[in-house]
């Protein structure tokens, strides 16, 4: 099978909306969200003229869209996609991943080019991470796509994952930017990839060991006190997370438990962060990659 990947708000572009030419940003959040799934798919990355992160901070700051251009971004993506369909698949099944601005594109694509389509016959699942896809409340279909259910087991194929993570300890505030429906009528997504089929899973994270995150370099954790620096790109800690689907008065989130034992050398907490409202936007991927790689793994073997 083959993954396509529309990556998020990083591109570092003066312009409202980037140009063609793949940036430091762009590139970085390539290796640090999509990478890992080449052992299990054909990976596939268009550049696209996305909304950039200085065009995203003028929206957030005003009512006004100040030259912002979302439509260019997403006939890019279309355009990338359709022609991987005529020139690249070749019948292949496929999976749809993206996270943040990324996933608001995918949305938008599976809605209009796939959804009710004979192309979906080939959706193998689509991971929309750090957006808002809806469903009916209280249904696994309705809302943002008509013919697409949740994914409820690794095994089910033709489905949808997606997720916005919070802190168990900092859970969405009323202004919060994620997890909320337009319609109280639908709901907002949360499957957790970790226990597709309901409660709470232990999370395989991948996060970075070297201070890289899709934004930057940041300080590199302390991952064990007076031990070695980590100079790995990803560190793995089992047990250390644990994730479960929850809703609050103001939002339905992944809702993020860090298990820290103060008594043992380990790191007790993890970074991520940027405001409440943002929640672990930064490692949302992150946190659920090698379950997330492991579920396309068996989706892989169960696609006809």
């Amino acid at each position: 099978i083959d993954c396509f990947y529309v990556y998020p708000t990083v591109s570092t572009d003066q312009t409202t909306n980037s140009d063609m030419t793949p940036d430091e940003a762009e590139l970085r959040v390539v290796e640090q969200q999509f990478a890992r799934f080449g052992s299990v798919c054909r990976p596939y990355a268009p550049s696209y003229r996305q909304v950039t992160l200085g065009g995203l901070m003028a929206r957030l700051g005003s009512t006004e869209d100040r030259g912002l251009d979302r439509g260019i971004g997403y006939d890019d993506v279309r355009d990338a996609f359709r022609y991987y369909l005529e020139n690249d698949n070749a019948g292949r099944g496929f999976v749809l991943i993206g996270h943040s601005q990324g996933s608001y594109v995918l949305t938008a694509l599976i809605a209009q080019e796939i959804d009710g389509q004979p192309v979906q016959d080939r959706l193998v699942s689509a991971i929309l991470v750090g957006a808002a896809p809806t469903v009916a409340r209280g249904q696994d279909v309705g809302g943002s796509f008509r013919t697409i259910p949740l994914c409820r087991s690794a095994g089910q194929t033709g489905c949808l994952i997606a997720y916005s993570a919070f802190r168990s300890t900092s859970p969405p505030p009323e202004n919060t930017l994620f997890g909320r429906a337009p319609d109280p009528s639908l709901s907002v997504v949360c499957t957790n990839p970790a226990a597709l089929g309901g409660g709470s899973g232990e999370l395989h994270a991948y996060l970075s060991g070297s201070g890289n995150t899709i934004v930057g370099p940041r300080p590199a954790a302390d991952w064990v006190a007076g031990g070695p620096v980590v100079e790995t790109p990803f560190v793995s800690a089992p047990g250390f997370l644990t994730a479960t689907c929850a809703t609050n008065e103001h939002a339905t989130f992944l809702e993020v438990t860090v298990h820290g034992n103060p008594s043992d050398p380990r790191a007790d907490n993890i970074g991520g962060d940027i405001t409440p409202q943002w929640g672990l936007h930064l490692i949302d991927v992150n946190l659920g990659m090698g379950n997330l790689v492991d579920v396309v793994r068996e989706q892989a073997a169960a696609w006809q």
